[in-house]
């Protein structure tokens, strides 16, 4: 028995969801964004509550799934979804040119990072960054491809990071005597 498929999903004022076929799409005040749903589960909208029912046990995979998704675009087109990625080390930054992110993280060149629709970016310094947007894998998908630019290494800790990860330290090699 799925947990998160049976949960009752409540929608918030100022928020439509509507299905259609397989697809539901959810409007609200931060946009609009939709996602396809497996014939074998089949979503109910009564009044502000969502219900999501599967056929047979064959597909709880896919209930749960379902319900998490339809939960996270009912968050996000209300709230929506932020992370905040920081860069350790000398000359290491951020900089926002037009529709592009300029990463400067010791290459011998800058890195430049198209921004995709539906993600704004805010640099408050050079060395922070935040990403947000309604759609949180692609909120999640952009800070990741930010972070490989140059992951956070164990000696120095130099790199970029997210703010709320711990970076695991190792000690350098010891001097001959």
């Amino acid at each position: 028995m799925s947990r998160v498929g049976n949960r009752k999903l409540i929608i918030p004022a100022g928020v439509t969801l509507t299905v259609s076929d397989n697809k539901v799409t959810v409007k609200g005040p931060k946009g609009e964004l939709s996602t396809d749903i497996n014939e074998n589960i089949t979503v109910d909208v009564n009044g502000n509550e969502v219900v999501l029912t599967r056929k047979n046990d064959n597909y709880k995979n896919f209930h749960g799934t379902a319900n998490a998704n339809i939960n996270n675009m009912i968050i996000g087109v209300t709230d929506g979804f932020e992370k905040k990625l920081e860069s350790v080390g000398v000359g290491y930054r951020f900089q926002l040119k037009g529709n592009e992110l300029v990463v400067t993280a010791g290459y011998s060149h800058p890195v430049n990072v198209k921004i995709p629709e539906g993600i704004k970016l805010e640099v408050p310094s050079n060395t922070e960054l935040f990403v947000r947007g309604a759609d949180k894998q692609l909120v999640g998908e952009f800070a990741a491809n930010v972070r490989k630019i140059r992951k956070p290494e164990p000696y120095k800790g130099k790199g970029i990071r997210y703010s709320d990860e711990h970076i695991r330290r190792k000690e350098g090699k010891k001097a001959s005597k």
